[in-house]
């Protein structure tokens, strides 16, 4: 059994937020955010209401509501490649620019093993696109592509 959506407060928003705009620079997210277990965080930005929500859960099972948006690990936000899109016109810091054959390594689900000279959750991005995030150390950057959405190899 699913455990029940909670829908977050203003408060709890708010919290997420201001993580937001620490770590990117975005100043507010708009739509109602949702929460299912510990970690995983939905932006639902539909017509339904937050009541409407709570009483379609009790009529059947919701696996879902919204997108996947992030997750928050460690005090910090990961935002899923859905998230980074959303937000992407508020996106000021933690950028780390890749050239083509990186974003072709990126994609594919490989970690790169550059200095980026930031650290913690970083925004990829190539050219104009953003790429989703990934989490920089001295010596790397570890990757988060899903492994259903990387590139293939043509072989």
């Amino acid at each position: 059994m699913y455990p029940p959506i909670k829908i977050l407060n203003k408060n709890e928003k708010r919290e997420i937020e201001n993580k937001l705009r620490n770590q990117f620079g975005i100043k507010s997210v708009s739509g109602i955010l949702l929460q299912r277990g510990a970690e995983r965080i939905f932006l639902y930005q539909g017509e339904r209401t937050e009541k409407e929500i709570k009483e379609l859960e009790n009529l059947t099972i919701v696996e879902r509501v919204g997108v996947y948006f992030c997750k928050i690990q460690n005090e910090e936000v990961r935002l899923s490649i859905e998230g980074v899109h959303i937000l992407k016109e508020q996106i000021k810091k933690n950028i780390f620019e890749i050239d083509k054959e990186q974003a072709e390594s990126w994609m594919k689900g490989n970690e790169l093993n550059v200095k980026s000279n930031l650290k913690g959750v970083i925004i990829m991005k190539y050219q104009d696109e953003f790429l989703g995030c990934g989490k920089a150390s001295e010596e790397k950057i570890t990757n988060f592509i899903p492994k259903n959405r990387r590139l293939k190899n043509k072989e």
